[in-house]
């Protein structure tokens, strides 16, 4: 929910005009852009919860197989960062280590002479590890070694030798996918993001809303009278062109790549915090239409409306990808 201090931008009338210019030069904008980002391995800011970036900064390079960026979207995939998270499959900790295989490869990392699963100091070392140690199993097979390594993750080494790369389980194959889709959005990029094929659509539908009240928790609904929270907005937005978003703000962040201030295009999501070190603190987010605004779902009382985004608590931005989104796990179980 956005703070009271903000100001709405401009005459509806004239914004009304300003975004539609913005959405045609969408797709000319994006046609002097670069490709995507390229070997990044450097952690995107805020990406990582401060308390465990240096970990993942520094077990993340602990072999040649895996990233820090890699090895954060594991630990997002598996447990949302939650280090008392459980499973009912008995998977524990913030990287979701079964009892057999903690009791064979968990580490000590902090080197206080035990090894504990639900510490973060040794389970995100132990993470790393068992990556290298598998990636070390499989090494010899052909392609890519980070994705053999992460299928061996998932169906065994041997599946790997046997069938001379990633095997052809479709639960492998979407494995690998998942996190490598992950990965790119913990990775700080080291080239121009490619742009949105579907910022227009989605600035469209936001634009259509201009002036409906705000809801906390509105998801549009007739029975809400068609009312919007801020990710509430966001999220069906993108749902008109075929993405589906999470319900939530915090994690609507990890839908892709983040591009820097400069390299903002219309469609990018927007995202503010008071915590500018920790994607799971962002409480408020929006659609960026170009010239510093965005269209957002302000707080009670307000409506949705036009605001400038460079506030003390802007966090960053996402260029929403489809598979970025598709990527995304669930909300993760809380421990039990």
């Amino acid at each position: 929910m956005r703070k009271a201090w903000l100001v709405a931008g401009g005459a509806l009338g004239l914004c009304l005009g300003f975004v539609a210019l913005l959405v045609v030069g969408t797709f000319s904008a994006a046609a002097g852009l670069g490709g995507g980002a390229k070997g990044a391995v450097a952690l995107a800011k805020g990406a990582v919860p401060a308390v465990y970036q240096p970990l993942v900064q520094k077990w993340g390079n602990l072999c040649p197989a895996i990233n820090p960026a890699l090895l954060a979207a594991q630990l997002y995939q598996e447990s949302g960062w939650n280090p008392r998270a459980q499973s009912h499959a008995a998977a524990q900790g913030i990287a979701q280590f079964i009892p057999g295989t903690w009791a064979a490869h968990g580490v000590d990392g902090d080197g206080d002479g035990d090894r504990d699963v639900w510490d973060p100091a040794d389970a995100i070392p132990s993470a790393a590890t068992y990556d290298c140690k598998l990636a070390g199993y499989v090494k010899k097979a052909p392609g890519d070694p980070t994705d053999n390594m992460l299928a061996a993750y998932n169906a065994g080494a041997y599946a790997v030798i046997k069938y001379g790369g990633v095997p052809p389980y479709r639960e492998t194959q979407n494995y690998v996918k998942v996190i490598r889709t992950l990965e790119k959005s913990f990775a700080r990029p080291v080239g121009r993001v490619e742009p949105s094929r579907q910022a227009a659509g989605a600035i469209y539908f936001a634009q259509q809303k201009l002036g409906t009240k705000y809801l906390w928790g509105g998801n549009g609904t007739p029975e809400q009278g068609g009312r919007f929270d801020c990710s509430g907005l966001t999220q069906a937005a993108y749902r008109t062109v075929g993405i589906e978003l999470p319900r939530v703000a915090n994690d609507q962040y990890n839908a892709g790549p983040h591009p820097s201030r400069d390299e903002l295009l219309p469609g990018d999501l927007v995202f503010f915090s008071d915590d500018l070190a920790d994607s799971r603190a962002i409480r408020h987010v929006g659609l960026y239409v170009g010239g510093g605004y965005m269209i957002n779902a302000p707080y009670t009382g307000a409506v949705i409306r036009f605001d400038k985004i460079d506030t003390p608590d802007y966090f960053g931005a996402t260029r929403v990808t489809r598979d970025g989104a598709e990527a995304l796990p669930s909300p993760p179980r809380p421990a039990v």
